[in-house]
């Protein structure tokens, strides 16, 4: 574990009931996200805090100087912890994250976060194509239900999706039980 790294990806208040991007079972992945980051925190494992903010005042959500653009306090970062301000989908795209990785020796990165369809897809295969290993925490993962050709598409299944897509050929998955007990023993 010592050349991995964890990246927490978007877990930010607007995605949480109240908020304006509510996604689905939001606090249910933020505790197994803080069950990982407790992980790292405890064997002082490097780890990343992903912040979107959308730089346009009008955007629908995560708009710099609200509430909900904070990262949750479920996942709050402590101050020796790196924040990583991002603007697009893909945590690597016109941020320090790639550099912060390599200067550490990282080859393997442990994603959590939201949304799994877009940042997490994003993010995850980007890692992969800059030469590290990844791994997501699927039940520590979450996206909003989503409509296409007239056709609702659950939560559950938009996730499910995207994690087989993931798992195909990009990463592995794993549930937070199944990589803590790995880790552990």
């Amino acid at each position: 574990m010592d050349k991995t790294a964890l990246i927490l990806v978007d877990i930010q208040n607007d995605y949480f009931p109240g908020g304006k991007m509510t996604l689905h079972e939001t606090v249910k992945a933020a505790k197994n996200a803080r069950l990982i980051l407790d992980y790292f925190r405890i064997k002082n494992l490097p780890l990343f805090h992903i912040q979107h903010i959308f730089e346009d005042k009008q955007a629908p959500f995560f708009v710099s100087g609200t509430e909900g653009v904070r990262i949750h306090q479920s996942v709050a970062p402590l101050e020796s912890e790196t924040v990583i301000e991002k603007h697009f989908p893909n945590s690597f795209l016109h941020t320090p994250l790639e550099a912060e990785l390599k200067s550490k020796g990282i080859e393997h990165v442990v994603i959590v976060g939201m949304m799994s369809h877009m940042c997490i897809d994003a993010t995850s295969r980007a890692a992969v194509d800059l030469g590290f290993s990844c791994t997501v925490i699927e039940d520590a993962c979450t996206c909003p239900d989503l409509t296409f050709n007239n056709k609702n598409i659950e939560a559950e299944n938009v996730h499910y999706a995207f994690m087989a897509a993931i798992g195909s050929l990009y990463g592995t998955i794993e549930t937070t039980d199944s990589f803590l007990s790995k880790v552990t023993n």
